[in-house]
C-alpha cells in the first residue's frame, strides 16, 4: 500500500508548484482523474481486508478533499493573479494625451448641394423645394409626357399602391414637378416648405431627390438632381448658354470652359439639347477644361409651349428655359470619385476621406470647396 503522507506531501508540492491555470489543470487531472494517483490508490481499497479498509478509506478520502480545496484554492491565485497583470498591461496612463476624436463631416453630395446653390444664388436664383411623391399631373402629363411614354412604365419609375380615388403616386423621377409647382397658381394648401405658384418673372433652382429603376457604376435608384427654370419675356437660347458656362466655370472653378449643346429630345423643352464640356480623360481622371475629350453633363432647353400652357401661362406672352444635371455625378466628376454607388454606401471610413468640414460654407467670393 502506497504510504498515504508522502503521496498527499508529493500532491500539494505538484499543485503549489503549478505557475498557470493550464499547468494546474494537469495536476489536478494528474492527481485527481481518472487515472489520477489518488483515484487509484482508491481503486486498491478492494485488495484489503475489512479491517484494514475501515482505516484506509476515510483517510484516502479526507486526502482527496483536501487536495481538491488546495487546487481550488490554487485556482482562485492564478486567476487573480491573471486578471492583475492584464490589468497591469491595460492600465491607462492618464498623463499621455487623449486619443484624438472623430469629427463628422458634410457628405460630398450635401457640400455639391451648397455649392450649387451658392453658385447660382449669385446668379440671382432662388431655391424651391418639393414633396418626394408626387402626382402622375405633375411628374408626367404636366410636362408634356404622352400617355404611352417608357418613364411611365413599371420598369422605370417607382409607383405607389393606388389610392381611394385610384390614383397611383410616384416618387419622383426628376425634380421638374417643382417648377411645374412653382409656375402653376393653386389654392391647395400645402405645407411652408413646398414651393407654390408664383408670377412670372421666375428664376429658381430646384435641388432634391429623385427615384428610377436604375443601378449601376454611375447610376443609382436614389439620386440627387438640381433643375433650374427661368420664366420671363424674351428669353432665348442664348440666356441659357450664358447661364451654363458661367455656371459650370464657377462650380469647376476654372475659366478655360469649353462647351457644346448637341441636339436632343426632351419632352418638355423644345428645342432640347444635351451640354458637353470639354475634359482630359488622361490618368484616370476628368480634368475639366483640360484636354480634347467630351463629356455630356446635363440636358436642357427652352420651355416646352405644352408645359407653359398646362401651368396657366401664355407661350405667346411668356417664355423661358430650363436644365438639368445629376448632384451626385457633379461630385464625382469634380472630387475624383470612382464609383457613383460609393456615396450611398454608408462608410464612414468613405466619408472621413471624401467629408468636408461643417465650417467651410461655399462662398463664391472666397472659394467654394
Amino acid at each position: 500500500m502506497t504510504d498515504i503522507a508522502e503521496l498527499e506531501s508529493n500532491n500539494l508540492t505538484r499543485i503549489d508548484g503549478a505557475t498557470d491555470l493550464a499547468a494546474l489543470d494537469e495536476a489536478r487531472v494528474a492527481i485527481l482523474g481518472k487515472s489520477g494517483n489518488v483515484t487509484l490508490l482508491a481503486r486498491t481499497l478492494g485488495s484489503v481486508s475489512l479491517e484494514e479498509r475501515k482505516v484506509l478509506g476515510p483517510q484516502i478520502n479526507q486526502m482527496r478533499d483536501r487536495l481538491a480545496a488546495r487546487i481550488e484554492a490554487r485556482k482562485a491565485e492564478l486567476e487573480a493573479a491573471e486578471l492583475e497583470a492584464q490589468l497591469a498591461a491595460s492600465r491607462v496612463d492618464l498623463s499621455l494625451p487623449a486619443p484624438p476624436r472623430r469629427r463628422g463631416g458634410v457628405h460630398p453630395t450635401m457640400q455639391v448641394m451648397d455649392e450649387l446653390v451658392a453658385v447660382f444664388a449669385d446668379m440671382g436664383f432662388g431655391v424651391a423645394e418639393g414633396p418626394d411623391i408626387e402626382t402622375d399631373f405633375n411628374n408626367f402629363t404636366a410636362l408634356n409626357f404622352p400617355p404611352k411614354h417608357p418613364a411611365r412604365e413599371m420598369h422605370d419609375t417607382f409607383f405607389l399602391p393606388p389610392d381611394a380615388h385610384g390614383e397611383r403616386k410616384v416618387l419622383r423621377t426628376h425634380t421638374s414637378p417643382v417648377q411645374v409647382r412653382v409656375m402653376n397658381r393653386t389654392s391647395e394648401k400645402l405645407p411652408s416648405w413646398i414651393a407654390t405658384g408664383q408670377e412670372p418673372p421666375i428664376r429658381v433652382i430646384v435641388p432634391g431627390r429623385t427615384f428610377r429603376q436604375d443601378s449601376d457604376q454611375t447610376h443609382t435608384p436614389m439620386f440627387h438632381q438640381i433643375e433650374g427654370l427661368v420664366i420671363d419675356k424674351g428669353i432665348h437660347m442664348g440666356h441659357l448658354k450664358w447661364t451654363l458656362e458661367t455656371f459650370i466655370a464657377r462650380f469647376f472653378e476654372t475659366d478655360r470652359v469649353t462647351t457644346r449643346f448637341r441636339p436632343h429630345h426632351f419632352p418638355f423643352t423644345e428645342p432640347s439639347a444635351e451640354m458637353d464640356v470639354k475634359c482630359d480623360r488622361s490618368g484616370g481622371e476628368v480634368r475639366i477644361g483640360e484636354g480634347e475629350d467630351w463629356l455630356e453633363i446635363l440636358g436642357c432647353g427652352m420651355v416646352h409651349p405644352n408645359v407653359l400652357r398646362n401651368c396657366g401661362l401664355d407661350p405667346d406672352v411668356w417664355q423661358g428655359f430650363a436644365f438639368g444635371c445629376g448632384v451626385d455625378r457633379l461630385g464625382v466628376l469634380k472630387y475624383g470619385m470612382p464609383d457613383l454607388r460609393d456615396m450611398f454606401a454608408a462608410d464612414v471610413r468613405w466619408l472621413a476621406h471624401y467629408g468636408f468640414s461643417a465650417f467651410a460654407a461655399p462662398n463664391p467670393a472666397s472659394g467654394l470647396s
